[in-house]
């Protein structure tokens, strides 16, 4: 009798914890502190989901905000254009454009008549409007974010006060009818104001450390030893409960390069396979052999120190290990030097999944996606990170105009607008577009080279984390239409789990390298690489006498030939330099037919800029597309 009332006790306790977490207030300060307490990212979410309003083609072409055609749902008697409705409860938390405007959006919150919040576009990203504070938004690579949570209890819908918008997505979060739900005001709480501040006080931090991000007592494994070819070595090796807050690698030039052979590899309690099985400079943010991410929760700090900082539970025990994989022998070995930062507080079973990542690389099919993580079972993802390489010479980064897409337990929930539009940016190959390797606390380019068809990037997800309980897809597109841009993608997808969901493809020294390519592309109408003199601009050449200079920056020192492809036919006795009145045509075959060959030239290790002359006796015309530095037999 005694053991049936221990029973009811416990199941009553049980039910009642439960219900109060249930209960708990969702809130501005709920969910403006998970920008800033990155311990919450282990903790399941129930009976909620993440999805997304955009501007995508709804025909699957690429129309996803240029003319406007589905960047609006309705419109309102005025003509004023309703860019986002929801009814019941949720939270908006993720606000993105690349083509902000001077024209008010309303918030009408909660079915009420009048907008609680009118703003103009371009100041929910610009600072100017409390508490739509940098760097909660902002504007990087490209795009313009908004990360302040907008909780709505009747829900929400969104006006547009203008003839026409174009790009945009509107990330929310659907809550359960039971959910307790406080709106949101612009008129801040005490609590509000300093959840609010906290955020932005982590967030314009420049040098993490455990320290900054967690509270409590921790313990460190600290170690310098040597790994050697083909070996491996434990940099810590824990036999308790707890959970990893930190891992520390000094010396960030040891893990330069291409060669990308030294893995890092974590082991959770019983599980056969790695959580984590990846190149070490991959899992780190470097990108093409160089430093990169300077991200709040992973990357490669000012002083040279690798570091991982989301937190990592486990139950019973942890391996952290650094592999070197077999097949290239480095001679010497490295010294590495390293801290694991934990804490002995186990993992809460029934609250918290276990970290994982997840690598993989491929060349998508054309016409297929390039799948990020597709698996079954529960959990929640909460972070990309991404390298892509062109495997054509002709089309760029176009790769990038394809779109992301996630669909949790069979439904369809979020339809992005483009690559970099997924990554927060925007405007690949344009000026002050996504060009550069630029790291933001959550989200950031690693890099890119219109020249090397190539581009790297990251997003992490705090407030916007994705939960499912079945099953999950995330993957993205390749191309403008049907994934019809070949390309070479490795990924890394982190998601928080009972177990691995999916085992990491097989990693070697061989499939973790990455090649230059052979062939370097300019493009006349794209950036600055191409600069001219006399008679010629971006348009071709127009007269008699001209001179182009190409930018060699991103092209290893080495012989190449020069090609371009001719958008209307070579006037006979147009010269350019050892190009004339077809001679030397047989060399073009190596790229096809529609090349000419120039010549060759030579790229120092200065980089120093290659010119090209264009002399005509009499005023002709010539236009190109793409010139094409193609390396030569060495």
């Amino acid at each position: 009798m005694l053991a049936q009332r221990s029973r009811i006790a416990l199941f009553v306790c049980f039910f009642l914890t439960n219900c109060i977490l249930a209960k708990a207030q969702v809130n501005f300060s709920s969910e403006i502190k998970k920008l800033s307490d990155v311990a919450l990212l282990p903790q399941y979410l129930s009976e909620t989901v993440v999805k997304q309003e955009s501007s995508y083609d709804r025909t699957g072409g690429n129309n996803d905000g240029f003319e406007g055609t589905y960047s609006y749902l309705s419109k309102e008697s005025n003509g004023d254009l309703v860019v986002f409705e929801q009814k019941g409860k949720g939270v908006l938390e993720r606000i993105w454009t690349p083509t902000p405007t001077d024209d008010t959006l309303d918030f009408y919150f909660d079915q009420e008549k009048i907008p609680r919040l009118s703003i103009r576009f371009r100041d929910l990203f610009t600072g100017k409007v409390y508490p739509f504070i940098q760097p909660i938004v902002g504007k990087k690579v490209g795009g313009f974010y908004s990360y302040l949570p907008l909780p709505y209890e009747k829900g929400l819908k969104i006006v547009f006060r203008g003839e026409k918008i174009l790009f945009h997505q509107f990330q929310y979060r659907e809550l359960p009818a039971s959910q307790q739900v406080t709106t949101f005001t612009k008129s801040l709480t005490k609590d509000d104001d300093e959840a609010l501040n906290k955020a932005v006080e982590v967030w314009n931090y420049g040098n993490h450390s455990v320290a900054s991000l967690y509270a409590g007592r921790t313990e460190v494994v600290a170690k310098t030893q040597e790994l050697r070819s083909n070996q491996s070595i434990t940099l810590a090796e824990i036999n308790e409960g707890g959970r990893i807050l930190g891992i520390e690698i000094d010396s960030a030039h040891l893990f330069k390069g291409k060669l990308r052979d030294i893995a890092l590899r974590i082991t959770w309690d019983d599980d056969r396979t790695g959580a984590v099985f990846a190149p070490v400079a991959e899992f780190f943010g470097y990108s093409f052999g160089q430093v990169s991410m300077q991200s709040l929760l992973l990357g490669v700090n000012r002083q040279g120190k690798l570091y991982a900082y989301f937190p990592m539970p486990f139950d019973n025990k942890a391996k952290v290990e650094l592999v070197h994989l077999a097949g290239v022998d480095f001679g010497k070995p490295i010294s590495i030097r390293s801290k694991i930062i934990y804490s002995k507080e186990p993992r809460d079973k029934h609250k918290e999944g276990k970290f994982y990542a997840y690598w993989k690389r491929e060349e998508p099919a054309l016409g297929s996606y390039y799948d990020f993580l597709k698996v079954k079972g529960k959990g929640h993802y909460v972070g990309t990170i991404l390298q892509a390489q062109a495997t054509d010479f002709t089309n760029f980064t176009e790769f990038f105009e394809g779109d992301d897409s996630t669909s949790v337990d069979g439904l369809m929930t979020v339809h992005g607008t483009g690559s970099e539009d997924y990554f927060n940016g925007g405007w690949y190959a344009q000026p002050a577009g996504w060009v550069e390797p630029i790291s933001g606390q959550i989200h950031g380019c690693l890099y890119y080279s219109l020249p090397q068809g190539r581009t790297g990037a990251y997003r992490f997800f705090l407030s916007d984390k994705m939960p499912f309980n079945k099953e999950f897809y995330h993957g993205i597109e390749h191309g403008p239409v049907n994934n019809n841009r070949p390309v070479d993608y490795s990924s890394l997808a982190l998601y928080y789990a009972e177990k691995p969901l999916i085992n990491s493809q097989e990693l070697t020294a061989s499939n973790a390298k990455f090649k230059d390519p052979e062939n370097y592309s300019f493009y006349p109408r794209l950036m600055d690489y191409l600069t001219y003199t006399g008679d010629m601009s971006r348009d071709g050449f127009d007269g008699k006498h001209a001179e182009m200079t190409i930018d060699v920056n991103d092209v290893p020192e080495g012989n190449y030939s020069v090609f371009v492809r001719n958008e209307m036919p070579v006037p006979q006795d147009l010269k350019i330099e050892g190009y004339s009145n077809g001679e030397d045509l047989s060399m073009a075959d190596k790229l096809g037919k529609d090349f000419i060959y120039i010549g060759e030239v030579q790229v120092d290790q200065n980089r120093t800029p290659i010119n090209l002359k264009f002399d005509s006796p009499q005023s002709s015309k010539f236009k190109f597309d793409v010139l094409v530095l193609s390396r030569s037999a060495q």
